[in-house]
């Protein structure tokens, strides 16, 4: 396993609200981020049919771009109700005719489906939150990271924080949402702390252990 040097690492995502989790995170262990955003740098098209394809094409195409390390996150919701949808799909169900997103309506249609599918008691709607990160260098070399965090979809949604289908997803072992949640609670993992609560932050978790704290 390849050792991550402090310093630069460029955070590939155009998504503001993962940008901020993965700054938060990663902010303590000393390194400069930029981001895509900030570099100017292209949305790569998504072909993988996997978590761990998308990541990757992500992280690589900014590593390739920047000369820099690159980490990316690929994550979404599965639900099992839909047989694992929307998945890695789960950006597009939010997707609208003038290429905005909307997540209201894309939690409104992952609702419509549970309801369609006779998903009404809480004991048919469990499903995950899935992040894989993607730590990528220009050569082409990936070091992957997988987190999962189980729980039911409630209806209606709860809470402002957070995004994306957040306000609809309750953890397991708690009765409030991702969306009722500070950020702190919700992804505010540290080193030292034997357990993290969201997917983003366990599978930081596993990526932080394993190439910043044992080189």
């Amino acid at each position: 396993m390849r050792q991550l040097d402090y310093g630069k690492i460029v955070v590939a995502t155009h998504n503001p609200g993962k940008l901020r989790e993965i700054t938060d995170l990663i902010g303590p262990y000393g390194f400069e981020t930029r981001s895509v955003v900030d570099l100017g740098l292209p949305v790569p098209e998504e072909t993988g049919k996997k978590f761990e394809e998308n990541a990757y094409i992500k992280a690589f195409a900014a590593a390739k771009a920047t000369g820099l390390p690159a980490l990316s996150d690929d994550s979404g919701l599965e639900v099992d109700a839909l047989d694992g949808a929307p998945g890695i799909y789960t950006a597009n169900w939010a997707e609208q005719a003038d290429g905005t997103r909307n997540f209201s309506k894309a939690m409104e249609k992952v609702e419509n489906a549970l309801q369609k599918a006779g998903a009404i008691h809480a004991d048919k709607r469990s499903g995950r939150f899935v992040s894989v990160i993607c730590v990528a260098w220009p050569d082409g070399h990936a070091e992957y990271f997988r987190g999962e965090i189980e729980g039911t979809l409630v209806w209606p949604p709860r809470g402002n924080d957070g995004f994306g289908f957040d306000p609809m997803f309750q953890p397991e072992g708690y009765s409030c949402t991702f969306g009722e949640m500070a950020a702190y609670e919700k992804h505010g993992w540290k080193r030292g702390d034997k357990t993290a609560l969201s997917h983003r932050a366990r599978a930081f978790k596993h990526f932080a252990e394993s190439l910043l704290e044992n080189g």
